[in-house]
């Protein structure tokens, strides 16, 4: 009786800690899923804003931001590059470097 209690006891730890195996392995990949939803998400407003900032805006010949990327003029004269997420930042004008090609 003592053995078939301790081997049912054994075999209930044993499907329990594969069960919490599991369960992890679903929340990483659930991690995973909105990291690359986030990515995918971010690229997408970058590309959109850059597009609308051609089309719409002056791009400042022989500048660049501080990144490296390309320095825009809006409407208002005030000059912007596009950051990674797609959000326009503002910039001094100490902070636009020329452009060395």
């Amino acid at each position: 009786m003592k053995k078939t209690f301790v081997l049912g006891f054994f075999a209930l730890a044993l499907a329990s800690v594969s069960l919490s195996v599991q369960a992890q392995e679903k929340k990483t990949v659930g991690q995973k899923i909105e990291n690359t939803a986030s990515k995918v998400g971010n690229k997408t407003a970058e590309v959109a804003v850059k597009g609308t900032a051609k089309v719409a805006d002056k791009t400042y010949k022989g500048k660049k931001a501080p990144d490296g990327t390309d320095v825009y003029i809006d409407g208002k004269n005030r000059k912007y590059y596009v950051d990674k997420k797609g959000g326009k930042v503002y910039l001094k004008a100490s902070q636009i470097r020329d452009r060395v090609d």
